[in-house]
This record gives structure tokens, C-alpha cells and sequence, in this order.
């Protein structure tokens, strides 16, 4: 078997290109903390988080909920913090499509489960499907707030978003980084909060 090379500039311009994603969130810093105020103001008063995507995202958003859920840290022991994420099982997720539309996969578990003191978690590198952009239709009809974390433009699904947290490019796999880096600093900062850790 023939072996693959990777040549060293591909790498090296691979961590460049991530790290310029991630960096471009520092023009967003005050959204950041408006959405770690928002977070923290929401579970003072007993509301849940409720995080969905597709594909990779989806996973993000259960990877997130999780970290929430159980721990974010090792060694920081706190009270499990609710919240859910959209992708239920697999049993909700094909009923749902088959019986209804698979736009509705989020937003008719997140009619059932929702409260106005809740909040949406989107995750999108395109902004452009159609159930994220029903499950925030639903949210903005019901006054539930909603924060996205989007690439590129934001796509539609800005239009629908109460605060939207846009990585700049269009290379999905560093968006997708940067997504997941947003939500692990987003839930440190919250955790800190909970718990009064400075």
C-alpha cells in the first residue's frame, strides 16, 4: 500500500486557517458575554437549554448538552445543569420525518419540552436548514430566546435569531472547530458564574 504524504505546508496552513476562525470570534466578544448573561439569567430562574444541529453540529449540540448535563471539567462538582438536546433518539428523529416532515424534527419535541424562560442553542455552518430554521420560527412565535452559532453569513436562519454568533469564513470543517471551542468557552464562563469561581 502506497503511503501518504502530508506535506508540512499543508498542515501548517490548515492550523493557520483554524486559528484565523477562532480569532475572528474576538470581534464578537460583547455578544459572547451578552450570551453567558442570558445563559446564566435563564437557569437562575429554573429554565432549560435546549441545543440542536445537523450532522457534525448535531453532534456538537450533544457533545454541549452533555458537558452541561454531567461535567464540564474534571475536578469542578457542581449540581447537573437542564438541559436537552433536539436530536432525542432515533425513534422521535424518523417518526417525525415520516409522519410529519423532517423540518419538524426540532421544533415538535422543542413545543413539547419548552418553556419561555428556556433557551435555544442553534448550531449551523450554513444557516440555511430547514428545521433549525422552524425550531427558531417556533421559538421567536413563543418568545423563547434563541443564540446561533453560525458560519459565513448567518444564512436565513439569522433573520430568526435573537443573537447570532458568526465565525467568519466559509471552510465548514473550521467552523465547526470554532463552534465547538465557542460552546466549551461559553459553558466555562457560565459554570464560573454558577458557582462564583473568578
Amino acid at each position: 500500500m502506497k503511503k501518504i504524504q502530508t506535506k508540512k505546508d499543508d498542515l501548517n496552513e490548515a492550523i493557520t486557517s483554524s486559528f484565523q476562525a477562532k480569532q475572528s470570534l474576538l470581534k464578537i466578544e460583547n455578544k459572547i458575554n451578552f450570551a453567558i448573561q442570558k445563559l446564566y439569567k435563564s437557569i437562575s430562574k429554573n429554565g432549560k437549554i435546549f441545543f440542536c444541529g445537523n450532522g457534525g453540529s448535531a453532534a456538537d449540540a450533544q457533545h454541549l448538552a452533555a458537558e452541561l448535563l454531567v461535567r464540564l471539567r474534571p475536578h469542578v462538582n457542581r449540581k447537573p445543569i437542564a438541559s436537552i438536546s433536539l436530536a432525542l433518539d432515533t425513534s422521535t428523529i424518523t417518526a417525525c420525518g415520516n409522519d410529519y416532515d423532517f423540518k419538524h424534527i426540532y421544533s415538535r419535541p422543542f413545543e413539547a419540552l419548552s418553556a419561555q424562560k428556556d433557551i435555544l442553542i442553534v448550531i449551523s455552518t450554513s444557516g440555511k436548514s430547514e428545521n433549525i430554521i422552524e425550531v427558531l420560527k417556533y421559538a421567536k412565535r413563543k418568545k423563547i430566546y434563541s443564540i446561533g452559532f453560525y458560519g459565513s453569513n448567518g444564512g436565513i436562519a439569522k433573520k430568526y435569531t435573537d443573537l447570532s454568533l458568526i465565525v467568519e469564513g466559509s471552510n465548514v470543517a473550521r467552523i465547526q472547530e470554532s463552534h465547538i471551542f465557542l460552546g466549551h468557552y461559553i459553558l466555562e464562563k457560565l459554570e464560573n458564574k454558577i458557582l462564583k469561581i473568578k
